[in-house]
């Protein structure tokens, strides 16, 4: 019965105070009874009965008719109504005194006209369903009874269970990360709840803790977007400190995945940078595609999407490399790589439209140059590219006008004769230099002019190894005299002055031969000195003026080394210490390579042994002397490592060294021994 009573619109109710509520009603239905109060909607079947016996009471009865009917007398009649009727009257009363009252249809009461036993029955009803709907409804439909009532505290204990049941549920909004929903709960319950006291401080509590995360995210997102890994994941972990289920757990996971992908995405993005600074096309394409394959939710999107345009940028900076080094083919096939990137795609677009009208413009043709005046053209006036394409147009035309020039001199020059050189020049120089093909104009120039001086000069040369190939002096001079005649600057000057150098050589060697001879011839003699003065006579820088220098530098020296060489014999006649090593530093004199170093060298040896031997001879009377002397002898000389052992000792003897002290003995312990017997003399009694 009470299921049937349940209403449409709420949900099935967990029956956790089934018991409480049959107590209640019962009581309330006993008060009423008390209070004089009916039950409503009893449709007990004693009260049926009850109310059809009275009606039968009100109607007027019927005459008798005398005689009673046939029926009336029958014993069988009477038999079956004797078993009957008490049976039948025995059975209702059972159906009666167990017949519980029925349930009231609360969806389908007028709450105005409602009893008191009917609000608790349907709050109690409604509140064990624990939404915030009915235990909300549950509160509304008791609190308006009258404080008298003698279930008040009852009442009172429901309706407080039922706020904080609703506040509970709220925090339960709260934990699941509906922070509005939470908030709008609280707030509806009845500001006269003892509960709701509790409310606004709730609220506070639960927009501080959101506060607080929603601060925390953003921190941790700001760290994000700046790359720093670690710092993020240090502000993630604040969300495992908050007490809401949400955000500890499901934000802070949401987080942790962010920071995580945002770490993938950013090391992406660094190698992508490190790709992209290798200068070579097919890393900076790499590039691109990795920076593309950072996803729109990522922290470092917005980076990528700007690294992106500089990424093609550096591909275009590459194209325009290369145009500058006149290779348009490949600088339009870098450019052509460069993905679709809608910030730099029109200045794409401009480069390739340019660089292909420079390859039509380096063709060098009038046909040429025409297309690539024709292409530029085709730059739109708005295009920041449309200035340079103007001064590019500008230039291909004039240099249109010089490529027809250079052609007609080219062709004049081509006859060969002087005439036509000289035409063919007059036409080039009509180019200015400043024009674009002014260079090219110079140069054609410079070529038909040198082409005219050696046409001119050529007889001069020819006639100059005409006459050089006599040989002699006079010949010779007179080629170097033709040859001169080609004056400085002239195309065949180097070839001239080269050849006059040749000539000249021959002639100063013819001419100085015999000096250096003659020398040579002096010095084999003996004459050095005379050797030296004839050739000092050729003058330096003249052809054989290093042979002569070498061959004075070397008879110099043996003159230097006889001399050296004399002296020392002479001064070591005098025998003494001095005269000796005096004599020694003369012969060191006398340089390696001579014929005299050996004689020298002996001479050196003996000296040396004089020495020693006058030192150990004056070591008998005077050592301090001796030691004098042997200092004397030379490093290098035979007696050198004598003298040194010697003076050694010799010092030794003059500087004895000290004797080293003679150690104490150690003092030893004398055990006491027995005295000695006294002597005996002859006096002794």
């Amino acid at each position: 019965m009470a299921e049937r009573d349940i209403p449409d619109g709420w949900s099935s109710a967990r029956r956790t105070q089934s018991d409480e509520m049959a107590r209640l009603f019962n009581t309330e239905q006993s008060a009423n009874h008390e209070y004089g109060v009916p039950v409503t909607g009893s449709s007990s079947k004693s009260v049926l009965s009850k109310n059809k016996s009275n009606s039968k009471k009100n109607l007027p009865a019927k005459a008798s008719s005398g005689k009673l009917p046939r029926w009336l007398t029958s014993w069988v009649l009477w038999a079956f109504l004797l078993a009957f009727v008490p049976g039948t009257i025995g059975f209702m009363a059972m159906a009666i005194l167990f017949k519980l009252p029925t349930a009231p249809n609360c969806p389908s009461i007028f709450w105005p006209l409602a009893s008191a036993s009917v609000r608790i029955h349907c709050a109690q009803l409604a509140a064990s369903k624990e939404t915030v709907k009915d235990l909300l409804q549950a509160i509304d439909l008791v609190k308006k009874l009258p404080q008298t009532h003698p279930l008040r505290s009852e009442i009172d204990r429901n309706v407080e269970d039922w706020s904080r049941t609703v506040l509970q549920l709220a925090d339960e909004s709260f934990q699941a990360g509906r922070l509005e929903e939470a908030i709008e709960i609280a707030r509806k319950l009845p500001e006269d709840v003892s509960v709701y006291k509790l409310v606004e401080d709730q609220i506070d509590s639960w927009k501080l803790t959101w506060a607080k995360a929603t601060d925390i995210y953003k921190e941790a997102e700001g760290e994000l977007r700046e790359q720093r890994w670690q710092s993020a994941f240090m502000q993630s972990a604040k969300l495992l400190r908050l007490n809401n289920r949400f955000w500890s757990s499901t934000k802070y996971e949401e987080l942790n995945n962010l920071i995580i992908t945002a770490r993938e995405d950013g090391e992406k993005l660094a190698k992508a940078e490190d790709l992209s600074k290798t200068r070579n096309v097919d890393q900076i394409l790499e590039a691109i595609k990795l920076a593309r394959s950072i996803g729109k939710n990522s922290y470092v999107y917005q980076k990528a999407q700007e690294a992106i345009p500089d990424f093609g940028l550096r591909m275009l900076a590459l194209a325009e490399n290369k145009l500058e080094q006149r290779d348009a083919d490949e600088a339009i096939y870098i450019a052509q790589r460069i993905p679709p990137i809608s910030s730099i795609e029109p200045e794409t677009t401009d480069f390739i439209s340019l660089a292909e009208a420079q390859r039509n413009a380096w063709t060098g043709t009038i046909s040429g140059l025409e297309a690539a005046v024709a292409s530029a053209q085709q730059i739109d006036s708005n295009r920041p590219i449309y200035q340079k394409a103007q001064k590019l147009i500008a230039s291909w035309q004039l240099e249109i006008e010089d490529v027809s020039r250079l052609e007609r001199a080219r062709t004049l020059a081509s006859q060969g004769s002087i005439g036509d050189l000289s035409a063919a020049i007059a036409e080039a120089k009509m180019i200015p230099s400043n024009n674009p093909r002014g260079r090219e104009a110079r140069k054609e120039i410079n070529n038909w002019a040198s082409q005219v001086q050696t046409i001119e000069d050529r007889p001069y040369l020819e006639r100059a190894e005409e006459l050089a190939l006599y040989g002699d002096t006079s010949s010779l001079k007179g080629a170097i005299a033709e040859a001169s005649r080609i004056g400085r600057g002239r195309s065949l000057y180097r070839e001239a002055q080269k050849k006059i150098a040749a000539w000249n050589s021959k002639v100063q060697r013819i001419e100085d031969q015999p000096y250096l001879d003659q020398a040579r011839s002096l010095a084999n003699s003996g004459d050095l000195i005379a050797a030296i003065g004839t050739a000092k006579q050729i003058r330096s820088g003249r052809v054989l003026s290093r042979q002569a220098q070498r061959d004075i530098n070397e008879w110099q020296a043996e003159v230097s080394a006889r001399d050296n060489w004399r002296r020392a014999r002479e001064v070591a006649l005098g025998g003494t210490p001095n005269a000796l090593s005096q004599a020694i530093n003369l012969a060191r004199r006398v340089p390696r390579g001579t014929g005299l170093r050996s004689d020298a060298r002996i001479a050196m040896d003996q000296w040396s042994q004089q020495l020693f031997d006058i030192a150990r001879t004056q070591s008998q009377s005077d050592i301090v002397r001796a030691i004098e002397t042997a200092k004397l002898v030379p490093k290098g000389t035979q007696a050198y490592s004598a003298a040194q052992q010697q003076i050694g000792t010799w010092r030794d003897y003059l500087n004895p060294p000290e004797p080293e002290p003679i150690p104490e003995p150690e003092p030893q312990t004398v055990e006491p021994s027995a005295p000695e017997p006294l002597p005996i003399t002859g006096n002794t009694l």
